[in-house]
């Protein structure tokens, strides 16, 4: 079952599960698709963990102590969703002592409604590290435009980071800027650069999912052949990208005091449109050091029937570029959709994140012990 997973490891991508609930933790599943399907690390966001708690399964006990304590329900949502990360870390951990702390991560996000508060991130983050307390622990900050200053701070702090909800290939330039700004910070500061590590979490399915739709409104023969390009095409610019700046004179001082690179993430790489394959942000994303981080109906179909055949990257960005161009002549803006799912993306998670904190709220109330 897992030979094309294990393919995948092989040539140098990190599979992380993009998903945590806490029935997957208490049941031994977590730890059974570490052992049984390459994976090694987990990334979280506010609407996995709605969907999670929503369900209720396993957190009544917590709930209920919670209730009897009568803390806020914002209190009441960070004790249960880092509890959850604290133990998805331990159960992980082994794998972050064998990588040498580049693998066996859990990814938790700072509150989505702070993404355009640049103090306000920078404080949940400190926060948020403290509350789990784990080594193998990365703190999600949105790549918006007050995200950048606020990866800056917390890298230099020496808190290890997942930069989330990228887009676009000139805001990925300015995260990878933020990230090297910070370790010059932790430098400066005397931190031990080596166990700084950070990962830049490039959004793929929603790029085609924006485009295609575009492009069905155009409906020409040249829009309809222009579908289902434009999210490979933008990873492996954003993998040149990458190349770049980890080979650049800046990078070099910062390599010479054993900092990590900032490793692309390959995120949202469930395929949203039936008539692609299932595996394609898989199978069409194969470069060294960098993650994939499926939900578990992908990994299980990468295991199933992926066709991992080597890198599928580094070759391609002459196609990629032709590919993006296609898209521009047919009167698609690039930075109208890339500002389009930026601004999409807060709002779902915020959206997640308010409705966690009625459902919690209610259940707050529904457990609460009767009065006297």
């Amino acid at each position: 079952m897992t030979d094309a997973l294990k393919r995948l490891s092989d040539e140098g991508v990190a599979i992380w599960l993009d998903d945590l609930s806490r029935k997957r933790i208490t049941s031994g599943n977590l730890a059974e698709l570490i052992d049984q399907s390459h994976v090694v690390g987990v990334t979280t966001n506010p609407s996995i963990f709605q969907k999670a708690i929503s369900s209720g399964d396993g957190y009544e006990q917590q709930l209920t102590d919670l209730a009897a304590r009568k803390v806020t329900v914002e209190e009441a949502l960070r004790m249960i969703t880092t509890a959850d990360v604290r133990d998805a870390a331990d159960i992980l951990r082994p794998v972050f002592d064998a990588t040498d702390g580049q693998d066996g991560r859990v990814s938790i996000e700072v509150d989505p409604r702070l993404a355009h508060n640049t103090t306000a991130t920078v404080a949940e983050a400190k926060q948020l590290a403290w509350l789990v307390d784990r080594p193998n622990t990365l703190i999600k900050i949105p790549a918006t435009k007050a995200g950048l200053p606020a990866i800056t701070e917390t890298i230099g702090r020496g808190i290890s980071v997942n930069v989330t909800l990228i887009f676009s290939l000139e805001r990925y330039r300015a995260v990878m800027d933020a990230y090297l700004a910070g370790l010059e910070k932790a430098k400066a500061a005397g931190l031990d650069l080596s166990k700084i590590h950070s990962v830049a979490s490039f959004f793929v399915s929603r790029v085609d999912t924006e485009i295609d739709k575009r492009l069905d409104a155009i409906g020409s023969d040249e829009a309809n052949a222009a579908k289902g390009k434009s999210a490979l095409a933008n990873a492996r610019l954003a993998y040149e990208a990458y190349e770049e700046v980890f080979s650049s004179d800046r990078w070099a001082p910062l390599d010479k005091a054993q900092a990590n690179k900032q490793r692309p993430l390959w995120a949202s790489t469930g395929v949203k449109d039936p008539s692609l394959k299932d595996t394609l942000y898989v199978d069409d994303l194969v470069a060294p050091n960098t993650v994939n981080t499926m939900p578990e109906a992908t990994l299980e179909a990468v295991a199933d029937h992926g066709e991992i055949t080597g890198d599928t990257v580094t070759g391609g960005y002459d196609q990629a570029r032709a590919d993006l161009d296609a898209i521009k002549k047919l009167g698609i803006s690039y930075d109208d959709v890339v500002q389009v799912l930026e601004d999409e993306g807060v709002e779902k998670f915020e959206a997640s994140w308010n409705d966690l904190l009625k459902s919690t709220e209610a259940e707050l109330s529904r457990l609460a012990p009767s009065e006297g």
